[in-house]
């Protein structure tokens, strides 16, 4: 299993005991009490507003988790437009279960289902363009892979999962006198040592992006918080440059910094070819899904 698989069952683990304590069996005291132990009862997850589904292995999990007998039936997957009052999910099985189940797959789906839907309107804003969206590292403690896995579902790309597999400089990083010579050195034995591992420079200013184009083994520039004719200008200088590793392949540009569904489109006119946006997942807010009984 990976290790996103890992943390997200320990994820599912640790919000069923959160809900219903360590026995899954007696923790859901209201269902104990009030649904017979014999009840067998069948019961539907639906939109209550339009969006884009996402979640539904993890949903579907969750039902299973706290008793494996019952059957899911996923009608829609992860990316489905929604319309208001359209099923998702069907299940059947011990009402109990159902029960104690209920909340834990609904915040699932409804948390990465809002996710989804904020990615797509992103990315609505620029498909007349060349320009990908993509989301950040400011995701929820825990739900990174998941929340990824959401922004994908609505169209949108995955920057880097973690400091590990891309090496991205920042002002922090450049305190060397001789920046652009250490920064050379610094990425040659990177790439000596962690073959694979992309490197994304962070550009404050033209004269640091025409000095970064420069550079060997560089694929991505960061233009952070450019407006909109200095990314022009640095795309230009990217094209004229013709910076290039040994496939032949331009050094990629990427906008980040403020942009909103307001301003993505201005900025992906500008001919950049990544738009990062913090805002798919820090920002997103739950679609709203609801469980009925049949």
């Amino acid at each position: 299993m990976s290790t996103s698989c890992d943390v997200t069952s320990a994820l599912i683990d640790l919000a069923l005991r959160e809900d219903v304590g360590e026995n899954l069996q007696t923790g859901d005291v209201t269902s104990v009490y009030f649904v017979p132990q014999d009840s067998i009862s069948s019961a539907y997850i639906y939109a209550k507003q339009d969006g884009v589904l996402a979640g539904m292995e993890v949903a579907a999990e969750v039902f299973h988790r706290v008793n494996p007998e019952l059957k899911v039936v996923q009608l829609k997957k992860d990316g489905d437009p929604l319309s208001q009052g359209e099923r998702v999910l069907e299940v059947s099985g011990h009402a109990r279960s159902i029960l104690t189940a209920e909340r834990t797959a609904l915040n699932f789906l409804q948390r990465l289902s809002g996710v989804a839907t904020q990615t797509r309107a992103y990315v609505a804003k620029v498909e007349t363009t060349n320009a990908k969206v993509l989301d950040t590292r400011k995701t929820t403690p825990g739900w990174r892979a998941l929340e990824k896995m959401a922004v994908v579902a609505g169209g949108g790309k995955n920057h880097r999962m973690g400091l590990y597999d891309r090496a991205m400089v920042k002002d922090n990083h450049l305190v060397a006198e001789n920046q652009l010579d250490a920064l050379q050195n610094a990425i040659d034995r990177l790439h000596a040592e962690r073959a694979g591992v992309e490197v994304e420079l962070e550009a404050d200013t033209l004269e640091q992006v025409q000095g970064f184009l420069s550079l060997r083994g560089v694929d991505y520039i960061l233009l952070d918080n450019m407006n909109n004719e200095m990314i022009r200008k640095a795309v230009a200088m990217r094209d004229a440059v013709a910076m290039r590793d040994d496939s032949g392949s331009a050094v990629a540009l990427e906008a980040s910094g403020g942009i909103n569904l307001d301003t993505i489109a201005d900025v992906a006119a500008t001919g950049v070819d990544f738009i990062s946006v913090g805002a798919l997942t820090h920002s997103a807010v739950a679609l709203d899904l609801s469980l009925e009984f049949e």
